[in-house]
């Protein structure tokens, strides 16, 4: 626990504002400046650790949609299922179950287009609130570490005035 005075002290003395006038972040990182303490887990483990399986899933899927991997196989497959339903296939005996203009197979595209797209746009509102968290995560750490070299330079500045003071004292008496 911090000191509500140290606080204050920090924000007039580093920022030259009073605490009421600083936003929550700032005044957020000046409690973690008093206290000594540093920011627990980082932006990423904090949002792994808030993800749901739905939001696990929604990843998963925008990871292997979004894959040459994945482009690939689905070109072998739509390439199988024409050479399959094609008349070349009919003279060595095998019928075509879904005939040109393959109609089922236009059906089957629609429908995963239309649960794939929304799955990875969840994945990629996700990774933008994440990004969004991180942001935040690297202004707070920007925000401490100038706090602290400020907090460093005047303690030299104090330091080097004690020493001048010091000599001139010595050289008069």
């Amino acid at each position: 626990m911090t000191d509500p005075a140290r606080v204050e002290q920090l924000a007039q003395e580093l920022l030259g504002r009073s605490l009421d006038e600083l936003d929550v972040e700032e005044q957020e990182v000046l409690n973690r400046v008093a206290s000594g303490s540093y920011i627990g887990i980082d932006a990423a483990e904090a949002a792994q650790l808030r993800m749901s399986f739905a939001d696990k899933l929604a990843d998963r899927v925008a990871a292997v949609g979004g894959s040459w991997g994945f482009i690939i196989a689905f070109g072998v497959v739509l390439v199988t299922w024409m050479l399959l339903n094609s008349e070349v296939l009919v003279d060595l005996g095998i019928k075509p179950f879904d005939g040109y203009p393959y109609i089922f197979l236009n059906l089957m595209l629609s429908m995963l287009a239309a649960i794939q797209a929304p799955v990875i746009m969840m994945s990629q509102n996700r990774q933008s609130a994440k990004d969004r968290v991180a942001a935040r995560h690297d202004y707070e750490v920007n925000l401490r570490t100038q706090l602290e070299i400020l907090r460093l330079s005047r303690k030299i500045d104090r330091l080097a005035r004690l020493a001048t003071d010091s000599a001139k004292r010595d050289g008069k008496g």
